[in-house]
């Protein structure tokens, strides 16, 4: 099958998949900016389209809102961020389109734009539920890792329809298709470890590294930090745990992070000395680089009290991670021929 680099549908999901990017990093920026709720209704801000300027407006928003008197920087936060998400929602929506449209053309993909269509769908759901039901972790955890799923697959689109590094050694590294697949479920969970520990406003529960308050394993309370379900009615800005129960939630996080980075760091050694695929050694070295920067952010992340731009960085590089891990998987299972 000849690569379709040059097709509109190819291109689409390009600009997809960098939009996606773009949401995902702004969806981090605008919950560690404590911007989550900076329009208590959706998918509109105080009932507009836009955010309200002027001061007849303002004080009909506060006045509908009293709970939640308007405030414009974090407003705008939000809805940029619904805006671009939006506009990729139209994007994958042209993509499930054309697909469908060349369902009988060779080589065409169907089946994964149209569960791209419903993951989008998904999403805009979980997005109005985070407004709606006040920053559920639950909810915000699993926004996060629909968008993180979002990317990784339009990534695999991507990819498998381009026939990126698909070249005559291609699969010969099948040794290690099993070692990356479990990389790359080691970090799903580590990011939703992230995520868990960001909705619930654990990240700075310690303050300290390596240790925890003090404590190479601190008190614990699994119970209460693992709790998915609370009920609704209740507002979960700036965090509902006990301080153990945060501690715990941050400790289960970096101990995540040690299992990813030594396995993860374990696999790109692997891949940069036993490769035979200049692509897989590529990308083995990508991996280690990522894994490397992503343990510093994560560190500086404690070190320096979560300054936003480095808890911001921390989450792309999560997801850059992830690229390269989704990449991996890719080519070392060659696109057949149909």
């Amino acid at each position: 099958m000849i690569p379709l680099r040059n097709t509109l549908f190819h291109r689409l999901a390009w600009v997809a998949l960098a939009l996606t990017f773009v949401v995902v990093v702004l969806g981090a920026y605008v919950r560690l900016s404590d911007a989550g709720l900076g329009c208590p209704d959706w998918p509109g801000c105080y009932g507009r389209l836009a955010v309200p300027d002027q001061a007849h407006q303002i004080a009909e928003a506060n006045q509908s809102y009293p709970h939640r008197p308007l405030e414009p920087a974090k407003a705008w936060k939000e809805m940029v961020h619904r805006y671009f998400a939006g506009g990729l929602g139209v994007l994958i929506l042209s993509l499930a389109v054309l697909a469908w449209r060349k369902r009988f053309t060779h080589g065409q993909p169907v089946v994964l734009p149209l569960c791209l269509l419903a993951l989008i769908l998904f999403q805009a759901v979980l997005g109005m539920w985070t407004v709606t039901w006040q920053l559920k972790p639950v909810v915000v955890m699993s926004h996060l890792l629909g968008g993180l799923a979002t990317l990784s697959l339009l990534a695999w689109l991507v990819l498998r329809h381009g026939r990126y590094g698909q070249d005559a050694t291609a699969g010969n590294d099948r040794s290690m298709r099993g070692y990356a697949l479990m990389g790359l479920v080691l970090l799903v969970c580590q990011i939703a470890l992230g995520g868990w520990t960001s909705a619930n406003y654990a990240a700075l529960a310690c303050p300290d590294f390596p240790t925890c308050q003090g404590h190479w394993w601190p008190p614990t309370d699994f119970s209460e930090a693992l709790t998915l379900w609370r009920g609704l009615g209740v507002s979960y800005e700036g965090g509902v745990l006990t301080n153990e129960a945060r501690m715990t939630v941050h400790w289960l996080h970096r101990l995540g992070a040690l299992v990813a980075f030594l396995y993860l760091g374990w696999l790109s050694g692997r891949l940069l000395t036993a490769g035979t695929n200049r692509a897989v050694r590529f990308a083995g070295l990508a991996l280690a680089v990522l894994l490397i920067i992503q343990v510093a952010l994560g560190i500086a992340n404690v070190l320096l009290y979560l300054p936003l731009p480095v808890a911001v960085a921390h989450n792309g590089g999560a997801a850059l991670l992830l690229l390269a891990v989704v990449t991996l998987n890719h080519l070392l299972r060659p696109v057949m021929d149909t």
